[in-house]
């Protein structure tokens, strides 16, 4: 799912295929991605309008917002800053209203606000807010879906239309919007709980009509407002066992990444598994009715493993062990949306997802050739050297890298920053990089070229460094002599056939010898060039327009959310300004991670809040170390050297 904040979008149905949410029933129902039935005959899928939607008139008395609104009908947009300042309470519903950014007009980018009910009121359990911050985060993340649910008309009344032509004087704005999550369960700004309070941060267009509020209006938006809270942020008002099983699935999942490292695993592939996906665009898992071929996912029985989770009991599926791992098979059977399956196993996902029991090791990066990245002071010696008219490579630069160069970058800087596990996908990968043939050899001697196989180097980088591979192969097996398990995936059906394709490359020529990894260099980060020289913006979940340059997402394919893209953007913004460089990439990048995941401070407390420069954001999700570095390294303008004194194959 991609929830895009503040975007309006002409394409109900993409939206409905790209968000996942409740039944409308105002209690978090389940499957999420059932979409809301319309209660009139209307359309409940947001979207535009030309008139101001028809909307129930909410119940009970006018608080003292309402009544403020109302004094507002008629008066110039500026005015609509008189609600900022003190909370707004809520009389007789245990709620207070913020206004932390109002919009200058009707056209401008929507309003930042807050609904805050005491923990008092809201009743959570205190094992649920304050226990572990995994149970915290899925607390957080089952209210932003129940809100979102009653937002956009789970209550009755979708809140999230919004009223967009007619002219300059005809009704603007008037939408309420949350950063609704899809099908992963990171942590968020949209909804935090504290020991003292529970918190959910929205958008709202004020509405106008040209520049000419409309207090009636926006008066009946805060009463479907307060009412939208009171079926979500009470835990009263929830369904408390769904609540509990949410909860504990994603505690399960945690718990299932969390033991990987002392079973000797990188990745756990659970039987049952749903991997397919029902369009390149819908992360939604594949039913029988999208394809009566659908096959779940069943371990090999030699490759079998059984681990004992808290609430789900003993789950059993395909253990991939540390080391170097090869997946073949036909084309479109099943390879490409195992590695897919795996690299997104570094996040929880919600119930029903199918890949519940699919989890990677936490600090699994996937690489891949991108021709075109700028590359900044990148030591890329281990894969390339001796190039052409003698251009170093110990302290590699160029702003358009080749699909070798910015593959040999990509890996060495995630090595930088602490990658154990490499993805790699055969389809998106530079040939040259990946293997030489013999017949290759045989023409172009070893003297002119300068790149290094990663065929040669995949098992040093395993044994020097403890970094593991997987690997997905269709086109050599080269690779074969150099894995320590082979899968096979038929028809989507997973084989271990490791003896077979042992047997298979010693029979064939012998490859090249393997060579030492090399080392991996520590680069500093200077202050220099970090700093925005105008607007950011997060264009969209691959581009930050970041002033006058752009960093450019597009491969870095472990980001899901585009509010990750803009906590990323607002990061580097940090990082030009506060944040304190001029030390090692990876040790910059470890603080700041830790900053945004707030170790150390009491569970509850946001650490994305440490990105906004004021009040709190309503759209940040959290990024790890990892994408972080990628948009550093592709800031145009950042600046690094290399620090002599770390430059070790020491594993980060």
């Amino acid at each position: 799912g991609r929830a895009l904040q503040g975007f309006r979008r002409t394409l109900p149905q993409l939206r409905c295929g790209l968000r996942a949410m409740g039944k409308g029933k105002g209690k978090g129902g389940y499957p999420w991605w059932e979409h809301i039935k319309p209660r009139d005959g209307g359309n409940h899928g947001g979207g535009w309008h030309n008139e101001a939607p028809s909307r129930k008139a909410s119940s009970g008395p006018l608080n003292a917002l309402q009544k403020k609104l109302q004094e507002l009908e008629g008066r110039q947009y500026p005015s609509y800053k008189d609600l900022m300042g003190g909370g707004w309470d809520i009389e007789k519903r245990s709620m207070s209203i913020f206004f932390d950014r109002v919009q200058g007009d009707a056209y401008a980018p929507p309003s930042w606000i807050r609904v805050r009910v005491p923990m008092s009121s809201a009743g959570f359990p205190a094992a649920y807010v304050s226990k572990t911050r995994v149970r915290n985060t899925a607390l957080c993340d089952y209210v932003t879906r129940v809100l979102s649910d009653r937002l956009r008309g789970g209550g009755g009344t979708d809140w999230t239309q919004t009223v967009q032509g007619g002219g300059w004087a005809s009704s603007k704005g008037g939408d309420l919007q949350i950063d609704t999550p899809g099908q992963y369960v990171i942590e968020r700004s949209s909804v935090i709980a504290t020991a003292s309070f529970i918190e959910a941060r929205l958008t709202l267009a004020l509405p106008a009509r040209g520049r000419s509020i409309e207090g009636y209006r926006a008066a009946d938006i805060v009463g479907g407002l307060c009412e939208a809270v009171e079926g979500a942020l009470f835990a009263s008002a929830l369904d408390s066992d769904a609540l509990k099983r949410h909860i504990e699935a994603v505690e399960d999942q945690d718990a299932l990444r969390s033991q990987l490292t002392e079973l000797g695993l990188i990745a756990f592939m659970g039987n049952g598994a749903v991997l397919p996906r029902k369009s390149g665009v819908d992360d939604r898992p594949m039913t029988k009715k999208d394809s009566s071929n659908l096959v779940t996912f069943q371990s090999p029985p030699s490759m079998e493993v059984s681990i004992t989770l808290p609430h789900a009991g003993t789950v059993t599926g395909m253990g991939i062990r540390k080391g170097v791992t090869v997946i073949v098979g036909g084309g479109f059977h099943g390879k490409s949306t195992l590695l897919h399956a795996l690299q997104l196993g570094i996040y929880n996902k919600v119930p029903g997802d199918g890949r519940e029991h699919v989890c990677c090791d936490a600090s699994s990066v996937k690489i891949r050739a991108e021709d075109g990245r700028s590359v900044t002071c990148t030591d890329i010696s281990p894969f390339i050297n001796n190039l052409p008219f003698g251009k170093a490579t110990t302290e590699f630069s160029t702003g358009d890298a080749s699909g070798s160069t910015s593959q040999a970058a990509n890996i060495m800087e995630a090595l930088e920053v602490g990658a154990q596990t490499l993805l790699v996908d055969e389809d998106t990968c530079a040939t040259n990089f990946m293997i030489r043939d013999e017949k290759m050899k045989a023409l172009v001697a070893p003297d002119k070229e300068p790149i290094t196989a990663f065929v040669r180097k995949v098992r040093p980088l395993f044994e020097e460094l403890g970094v593991s591979t997987v690997l997905v192969v269709g086109g050599s097996g080269d690779f074969f002599t150099v894995a320590d398990a082979v899968i096979m995936m038929d028809e989507y059906l997973a084989k271990d056939v490791t003896q077979r394709a042992r047997e298979i490359g010693q029979k064939s020529a012998l490859p090249a010898a393997e060579v030492p990894f090399g080392k991996v260099s520590r680069r500093r980060l200077q202050k220099d060039g970090l700093a925005a020289e105008g607007k950011v913006q997060c264009r969209s979940l691959r581009c930050i327009q970041y002033g006058d340059t752009e960093v450019e997402l597009s491969c870095v394919e472990q980001l899901v959310e585009i509010s990750q893209a803009r906590a990323i953007g607002d990061a580097l913004q940090l990082l030009g300004q506060s944040f304190p460089v001029n030390r090692p990439l990876a040790t910059v990048m470890q603080e700041l991670e830790k900053q945004l995941r707030a170790d150390g401070k009491p569970v509850g407390e946001q650490g994305l809040d440490s990105l906004s420069r004021r009040e709190p954001c309503p759209f940040y999700v959290l990024p790890r170390r990892f994408e972080l570095a990628a948009a550093v390294n592709r800031l145009r303008t950042a600046r690094f050297m290399i620090d002599g004194n770390n430059a070790d194959n020491t594993a980060w």
